[in-house]
């Protein structure tokens, strides 16, 4: 059947009707090129609006993006329109951490020391000219930079936007708009205007401030390079992630009021012998100094809010719906997940927005909540829990018990970074071990737990295996484990 415009309903097997949309998308970034990517898949007429002007084209800006790791949310919905091979091909593989002490030791802390999966690390700037560039290729996806957003009429699907350098103005209409604009979305503030929504932006005491390690003098990297280094300081840490030109980008996060005292050259140099002694040489003093007060560290904001559409005509998607703190590494994970729910949807109801819409924030808003909750509880991970006995006794335990149950016992880390598990029920998956753990270990089989626990399986007797088994198992016909999916 064809439409007044002369474009043909495909009609699905369930009786909905895959009739192409006029798609506006506010926001040129990572989510935004994705979904462009997906929707331009499905046949509908893509217009993707971008602020800025092309990234392809534009100088890298120094400070203001924090290197992204890309792991299996990520890739399953870049697999979904042909480009997971050839950004794991750019992408730098990073097994676990490497934990750096106070007088330079470093130690490793395996991410998955069972079945040897890894996150990777890759360049904002390049990913987004690789998803632009695909998009190019479409006929129906046509990009537009250097449009600012300036209102919305979000019942009618009108847009009036800006030239930022020209002051033109520009009007757009659609079927569907939707905002992929980031923290400070232009199109959530057109939302947020309306009565009882819920939203909450919070901002953490800690800021970051980007530096860089260079290569070492014949090219190569200065560190081991298929790891994230971790300077873990308690109230403060440094993050280090590798690049494909052997250089690192490092990332300082610390208290507002600790950047603003150091002032000077020696007191940061003061500073760094006393926290990070052996980062001075890896950096360079000269260039620590040049590129700590080239900057203002950045903020660092949480938002959630409910529900993402407004009736059959806008959604938020990606930061625009769920900005968070970076230390779960899940920021563009989660909000190219966004983009495999939004397309799933598109694929059970064809065209049909009146369902979309409403049932991409039903099933996304307490998953994306959860997600900006890990975040923030993994810095105090990251900043100081690696750093404690406690918490290196439970990853051995949950290794082992990963190893004896694969299908039933799935780490925290493992569920959110290597499974498609929702976050919600991740969070659910930890509570409920726990109750498990407690049980047991305030059961007879304490010092056999412990002992296990300080081991590598590997090096675990079976007699270990068996009492741990009954322990487990014992506290399983009381805790019945749910169904990991």
């Amino acid at each position: 059947m064809a439409t007044k415009s002369g474009q043909y309903v495909r009609t699905n097997t369930n009786g909905t009707q895959n009739q192409p949309l006029d798609v506006a998308i506010v926001g040129g970034g990572l989510v935004g090129s994705l979904l462009a990517l997906h929707l331009g898949k499905k046949g509908h007429e893509v217009n993707l609006y971008e602020y800025r002007e092309d990234i392809r084209t534009a100088e890298l800006v120094i400070g203001r993006s924090i290197n992204l790791a890309l792991s299996a949310r990520g890739r399953r919905a870049l697999a979904e329109v042909g480009l997971e091979e050839a950004l794991l091909g750019h992408g730098i593989p990073m097994a676990g951490r490497m934990l750096h002490d106070l007088n330079g030791n470093r130690k490793v802390v395996p991410y998955d020391a069972n079945t040897n999966q890894c996150i990777y690390s890759v360049g904002r700037k390049h990913l987004n000219e690789v998803l632009l560039n695909a998009a190019e290729k479409y006929p129906n996806i046509h990009l537009h930079f250097n449009h600012k957003l300036v209102s919305a009429n979000l019942d009618e699907g009108n847009l009036s936007m800006v030239d930022p350098a020209t002051k033109e103005v520009k009007a757009a209409i659609a079927d569907l708009i939707v905002g992929c604009d980031g923290a400070f979305s232009a199109v959530r503030k057109e939302i947020v205007k309306r009565p009882r929504y819920d939203f909450s932006q919070t901002y953490i005491e800690h800021g970051y401030l980007e530096l860089c390690i260079p290569p070492t003098a014949d090219g190569e990297f200065a560190m081991p390079h298929n790891y994230l280094h971790i300077w873990p300081r308690g109230q403060f840490m440094m993050i280090a992630l590798p690049n494909q030109d052997r250089t690192w980008t490092v990332t300082l996060f610390m208290p507002f009021t600790q950047f603003h005292s150091i002032t000077d050259a020696d007191g940061l140099l003061d500073f760094f012998r006393q926290y990070f002694p052996d980062a001075i040489d890896l950096i360079g003093r000269e260039r620590l100094i040049k590129d700590f007060f080239k900057i203002k560290p950045q903020s660092l904001v949480m938002i959630k809010c409910n529900p993402y559409h407004v009736g059959s005509k806008a959604l938020i998607i990606g930061d625009a719906a769920h900005a968070m703190v970076p230390f779960y590494g899940q920021g563009m994970n989660a909000g190219f997940e966004d983009c495999t729910v939004l397309s799933e949807l598109f694929n059970k109801h064809g065209s049909d927005l009146t369902r979309i819409l409403p049932e991409f924030s039903e099933k996304r808003w307490e998953d994306a909540h959860a997600i900006c909750d890990l975040a923030m509880y993994n810095y105090i991970e990251m900043r100081d829990l690696v750093n404690k006995r406690s918490y290196l006794l439970r990853k051995k335990l949950d290794e082992l018990l990963f190893w004896l149950m694969p299908n039933t016992w799935v780490p925290l880390y493992n569920s959110v970074s290597f499974s498609h598990m929702r976050y919600s029920k991740c969070i659910a998956n930890r509570a409920w071990q726990d109750k498990i753990l407690t049980r047991v270990m305030h059961g007879a089989t304490v010092a056999s737990i412990a002992t296990i626990g300080t081991l590598c399986y590997r090096h675990v007797t079976m007699g270990h295996l068996e009492r741990l088994s009954t322990s487990i198992l014992s506290a399983f016909q009381l805790l019945k484990p749910k169904a990991i999916v």
